[in-house]
């Protein structure tokens, strides 16, 4: 294959190729190495990348490779994680200028299961101060490879930058109100915010702990569902990671028929742009043609649990902060500092009024799983946002409830999605759209997106990124 084609190649055919012998891991690492030192410069998805290492690790891969030894699905691979994920012996500064100096003595247990089934991380990604909404003034932020205007979604700003532009074939987003899907969302990507639980915090910067979801981003559901997993299971450095045995995503029920998909058309369309409308009814549209039942289901409600979300995750971030905030007050950014701030005003009752608003809407929203297998709706009430639009939605509370309708209930929920490609703006964008699962059951929601994009082929467009 031509260099473009290997940029944009899938995961799983790249690993395929490694497995077959028509790809070595040092010639696709050089590639890899190359085409970020010609890009990231501009597009700003790097906080660091770790070149030396990388080509170290590739030259072992090979050598294994040759004497028919294979550590795992992902053998020989170019990934890259999320600046929150402890890697040892390697700066993690969780896009905070306070952290520009530690150096983790272990990886986070995401970062060993990617070691151990073969991948080689080539970089830690730049991300939004504490994985909240803006970007730390003392970082350059990621630039949308879609366009430099557009909003490249946060907080995993360059974990989606990263994927979508070529520069590794996988990366390690987290998710606590919306921080996986908007930036696949933004960047054309598959995404996926698995079950609370599923997938080990262990050495991972919290922000809201009972929230955060650490998971894949992909440029396909296949793709993604390997890597998941390979990350996924009990760790016993987390107790709160799920002992549930871990499905064979790849071998999800084949196809549509018989699965049945629920659909809310006043949630999932009010106060939602006539692109994003489009867009996913017409998704809905070819998972109807593949076999799916669609079924009119009614969301509970999410403007009390949605309203509760900012003042749950400020309390839990201000005990993440403790140690730090306000003692060192002056190294943080504003948004960050006013969620911390709110954090500590929050009263006991107050958090207990949320604390059941919570639990309610979790079993209430379970509960529509006795109707249908999956639930469909938008990431976004618009598409193609503005950069510049988006620069402050971190001290704006009326911007970011509108924003995170869609996702935050969810992180609050602990239920799984997938954020899948389907369609375009006028000028070009990306939109996406989401499913949701039952707790536990990632199993559906790939079922579901294997299927729709076999039939679809949004996923295997690309921006146009010269260098």
């Amino acid at each position: 294959m031509n260099a473009t084609d290997l940029y944009y190649a899938s995961l799983t055919d790249v690993a395929a190729s490694i497995r077959a012998g028509t790809l070595g891991p040092l010639e696709l690492m050089r590639h890899t190495l190359a085409r970020i030192e010609r890009l990231d410069p501009r597009l700003h998805a790097f906080a660091r990348t770790m070149p030396d290492q990388a080509l170290a690790q590739a030259g072992e891969a090979e050598r294994l490779a040759a004497g028919g030894q294979w550590l795992g699905p992902l053998h020989g691979v170019p990934v890259a994680v999320k600046d929150n994920c402890f890697t040892r012996g390697v700066v993690t500064a969780n896009g905070q200028a306070i952290h520009d100096a530690f150096v983790p003595p272990e990886d986070a247990t995401v970062v060993r299961r990617l070691r151990e089934a073969g991948a080689i991380v080539v970089g830690k990604l730049n991300m939004t101060e504490s994985a909240f909404s803006d970007h730390h003034e003392t970082i350059a932020a990621p630039v949308n490879p879609w366009g430099e205007a557009l909003w490249t979604g946060v907080s995993s700003s360059g974990s989606g930058v990263a994927t979508a532009a070529g520069l590794c074939f996988g990366a390690i987003g987290s998710d606590t109100g919306g921080s996986i899907r908007f930036p696949s969302a933004a960047n054309g990507l598959t995404g996926v915010k698995p079950s609370w639980g599923r997938v080990s915090r262990h050495g991972v910067f919290e922000l809201a702990a009972s929230m955060d979801h650490v998971g894949p981003m992909a440029r396909s559901a296949a793709d993604a569902a390997l890597m998941l997993g390979v990350i996924a299971g009990a760790d016993a450095a987390d107790p709160t990671a799920s002992a549930l045995p871990v499905p064979d995503y790849l071998q999800a029920t084949p196809g549509l028929p018989g699965l049945r998909i629920g659909l809310d058309p006043a949630y999932a369309t009010d106060d939602v742009d006539a692109a994003t409308s489009a867009a996913l009814l017409a998704a809905v549209q070819v998972l109807r043609e593949g076999g799916a039942e669609i079924r009119a289901v009614s969301v509970p409600e999410v403007l009390p649990v949605n309203a509760g979300w900012l003042a749950f995750a400020a309390v839990e971030a201000a005990a993440a902060h403790e140690a730090t905030f306000p003692g060192q007050r002056a190294g943080y950014g504003a948004a960050l500092a006013q969620l911390l701030d709110l954090g500590h005003q929050v009263s006991g009752i107050a958090l207990q009024k949320i604390l059941m608003q919570r639990l309610v809407f979790r079993g209430a929203f379970e509960a529509l799983f006795t109707q249908v297998d999956v639930v469909v709706m938008p990431v976004t009430p618009d598409a193609g946002l503005a950069r510049a639009r988006m620069a402050t939605l971190g001290t704006d509370p009326v911007g970011v409830l509108r924003h995170i309708r869609f996702t935050a209930p969810y992180d609050m929920s602990g239920h799984p999605t997938i954020t899948l490609p389907c369609g375009r703006t006028a000028a070009g964008t990306p939109i996406a759209f989401q499913l949701v699962a039952p707790l536990m059951r990632e199993d559906l929601l790939f079922r579901a997106a294997l299927a729709f994009q076999q039939a679809s082929s949004w996923h295997l467009a690309h921006p146009d990124v010269q260098g």
